[in-house]
């Protein structure tokens, strides 16, 4: 019997509860001139053969899930065909993005193409989490385009085969935790650093919400976006170059900075997502090896920017160097507080992703990326950012896009968060000796509107300007 890894057990009891729509990941292409249809299907068809995540499925025995690999030839997707109307498109693929899965005994990848029309279509890839994560979806495109390519040419595909499958990795896994009692091993040694580093954390960040936080999260959310000037993005690189820092430290400082004013926490909880693939055979495998990490931020002692980096880039290197250990086994032994009100070990997600879209490059067609409708959010407040690239090749700005929990928050107020974060990171390049204290996010017109709608959720008490909560120097942000 092949166990499920720590990361696929999470994500199957949270499939078991009802939330696995927020564990699909949607992938979705329109395609623009002759497409061969039996040429794609067949090469998704090469595709799942290749990678056993894609036809594995979770069937349970006493209980207990396991992972069985189903045969290629038993396994192969099926491209279902819509034909539909341009206007009808947005709803529809919103509502195929959506359908979940039954992971004991489907496959978790489904696959729809629209037919718009003409030689205009859209193609949906919809991946259960369990079986891929964000690195996966980069080698199912590149496997992709090269089946196509062969198949259009009526051959199978001439790829080497792959060192190792996921399934590889989950005994591998199992295997490097099985002696986490010894301190002189890995395992060992991670999970001791995880509880030091980790003891007396606050059960969760209070944030000032618009609404009462519900007893039960319902995952239901939204998205905001802005973009940091490219004047600030060049500040962000210097400051992350002179501290040798990297831009993920900057951005992650300065949030720490807008949760120290919004907030009456010094001790700021914020997760990030990292790769997990350490070991160089699994660059082409299909698979969820993302893990989670907790870096513990402290503002406290009214620090310099600067100073506050600093601390910032010696947390995250330490956390960085101890990343093996899984999350999920993190919070079994830590045993935080648990509440169906808000996700274990931290509330406030960042995230920087790739400045790089991903598009199957399918010969004979132009593909490009075509949006998705998505109203989840898994956390509190998710920040994606990317460095953006301007035409010269240089810095072209940095672009935000904040997921929020609508059960928490309004559009406004995610807003507001991503105009003052763009506020402090602007301050702070221009001067990272700026002690965080002293940093601004209030225009005036906006501190007049706090002081005199009290019914305001971050009503100018809650929204720090430096320590005080009382009119300090009307300087603008």
């Amino acid at each position: 019997m092949i166990p499920l890894s720590y990361a696929q057990s999470r994500m199957w009891f949270l499939d078991r509860l009802g939330e696995g729509a927020s564990y699909l990941l949607p992938l979705a292409y329109r395609l623009r001139g002759s497409l061969d249809r039996a040429a794609l299907a067949a090469a998704l068809g090469e595709v799942t053969g290749r990678h056993e995540a894609l036809r594995t499925v979770f069937p349970e025995t006493d209980g207990v899930p396991r992972q069985v690999v189903l045969e290629p030839a038993t396994s192969r997707p099926d491209l279902a065909v819509v034909h539909l109307d341009e206007d009808r498109l947005p709803a529809a693929l919103a509502a195929a993005a959506e359908r979940p899965f039954d992971l004991t005994g489907e496959a978790p990848l489904r696959t729809t193409l629209f037919d718009l029309g003409g030689d205009t279509h859209v193609l949906l890839i919809l991946l259960h989490h369990i079986a891929a994560d964000g690195w996966s979806q980069e080698v199912l495109l590149r496997d992709l385009a090269t089946a196509y390519a062969a198949r259009r040419r009526g051959c199978p595909p001439d790829w080497p085969p792959l060192p190792i499958q996921y399934v590889d990795y989950t005994l591998w896994q199992q295997s490097l935790l099985a002696d986490e009692d010894d301190p002189a091993s890995v395992a060992g040694a991670h999970l001791a650093y995880w509880r030091d580093r980790l003891d007396g954390m606050p059960e969760h960040l209070e944030l000032p919400t618009d609404r009462a936080r519900p007893a039960t999260v319902s995952q239901h959310g939204a998205t905001a976006t802005a973009t940091v000037p490219a004047d600030v993005h060049r500040g962000v690189l210097a400051l992350a170059t002179a501290e040798r820092a990297t831009p993920f430290m900057v951005v992650q400082a300065a949030l720490a900075v807008l949760l120290t004013m919004v907030s009456p926490a010094e001790d700021i909880p914020i997760g990030t997502i990292v790769a997990g693939r350490t070991e160089e055979a699994l660059a082409d495998v299909i698979g969820v090896c993302v893990n989670t990490l907790v870096l513990r931020t402290d503002t406290s002692g009214t620090p310099s920017f600067r100073a506050l980096l600093r601390r910032v880039r010696a947390t995250d290197l330490e956390a960085f160097a101890y990343q093996e250990l899984p999350f999920e086994r993190l919070v079994d032994v830590l045993r935080p507080a648990r509440s169906t009100a808000w996700s274990p070990l931290f509330q406030v997600l960042l995230v920087r992703e790739d400045d790089r879209t991903l598009v199957p490059e399918l010969a004979g067609l132009r593909a490009t990326e075509e949006p998705v409708a998505s109203n989840r959010s898994k956390f509190d407040l998710s920040l994606y950012f990317r460095e953006l690239q301007a035409a010269d090749g240089g810095p072209g700005g940095v672009g935000c896009a904040l997921e929020y929990a609508t059960d928490l928050f309004d559009a406004a107020t995610a807003d507001n968060i991503l105009r003052w974060l763009g506020r402090i990171l602007a301050q702070v390049v221009a001067d990272p000796n700026l002690r965080i204290s002293d940093v601004d996010i209030l225009t005036p017109g906006e501190r007049h509107e706090l002081l005199t709608e009290f019914n305001s959720r971050f009503e100018y008490a809650h929204v720090r300007d430096g320590r005080s909560t009382t009119s300090r120097n009307g300087r603008d942000g």
